[in-house]
């Protein structure tokens, strides 16, 4: 009987605390959204004379910033979304298919130090900052890939996207978009290899007891588990990469035209790398403008965001 108030004081305590745990949950769920609330506020209140201001004066800001190739907000920001979308849309299709295989051999093939030492070296890579990507870019990649763009263009350069004449030295949209690709590969595979391994044992083995070889047990058991969570990974990737300024900046010789031709020079440009090259000089105008053109990033970062998580839901359904 001496038991039951001690077994009624835990119980107790064990409320408080599952009380006081959820109330911090829900505090940092409701700081998130008064985060976003206040960066869409700042970013509306800041872009709002750039479409409210004076027209020959608006007019006058966005040649200034465009170098006379817009005269028009959608004139201006719409190559800008082009490039922005086209450049990350690359680095995710380069990166991806590789990322997924790294993840596939740490968690399935590699042995188990081998595997250990390449997951060390996997997050330390996701986390070196964008800087040095861009550094490394600039210095080594630009000097010593237009040889191989310009092969590129000789053998494929029927096809537009590969034509010519090469950018050199290759400050172009391909390399740009190699980069990118090298700098979002670390965190699409350390969290890519984070879902496939948590995929149930037991399937695993039912799948290799009827039979089914390494590669059928991955296909059948673990890639159909690890499906919404692939595409989280590949969205965060996509995230990154639509939002990088330093490593564009400092690559890319930028342009502002419709053109799909990688290897060329001076085609695109991303949003968050003008906005950065751009800021210094300009004056109030320009300054709203160019919130203005990061105010649409940000409204495609969130449709991108939105589309993810339909998709992660129908993936897991």
């Amino acid at each position: 009987m001496s038991e039951k108030p001690d077994e009624t004081a835990t119980l107790h305590q064990a409320k408080r605390v599952d009380r006081i745990f959820k109330a911090c949950a829900t505090g940092a769920g409701i700081l998130i959204l008064l985060a976003l609330a206040a960066v869409t506020l700042f970013l509306i209140l800041r872009a709002f004379p750039a479409f409210t201001g004076d027209p020959d004066s608006r007019t006058q800001a966005i040649r200034s910033l465009s170098g006379g190739r817009a005269s028009s907000f959608l004139g201006y920001v719409g190559p800008l979304v082009f490039g922005t979308i086209l450049i990350a849309g690359l680095a995710l299709l380069l990166a991806f298919p590789v990322s997924l295989g790294i993840a596939l051999f740490i968690g399935y093939y590699a042995p188990a130090r081998l595997s250990t030492l390449l997951s060390t070296v996997i997050d330390l890579l996701a986390a070196v900052p964008s800087v040095i990507y861009g550094l490394w870019g600039a210095l080594v990649l630009v000097p010593n890939i237009t040889g191989f763009w310009r092969w590129l263009s000789v053998h494929l350069g029927w096809i537009p996207l590969f034509s010519g004449p090469v950018a050199a030295p290759a400050r172009s949209v391909a390399t740009v978009a190699l980069v990118l690709a090298v700098m979002i590969l670390p965190i699409i595979t350390s969290v890519t290899r984070d879902i496939l391994i948590q995929a149930p044992r037991l399937q695993q083995e039912a799948a290799l007891a009827l039979g089914a070889t390494k590669w059928e047990m991955i296909r059948l058991a673990v890639l159909p588990f690890g499906r919404s969570g692939i595409i989280s990974a590949s969205m965060l990737g996509l995230g990154r990469a639509l939002g990088e300024t330093m490593a564009v900046l400092m690559i890319l010789s930028p342009g502002l035209s419709y053109s799909l031709r990688l290897l060329q020079a001076s085609t695109s440009q991303t949003i968050a790398a003008n906005i950065a090259a751009q800021f210094p000089e300009a004056d109030s105008q320009g300054v709203a403008l160019l919130v203005a053109t990061g105010l649409v990033l940000f409204i495609i970062t969130f449709i991108v965001n939105y589309l993810a998580r339909r998709i992660t839901a129908k993936a897991g359904a």
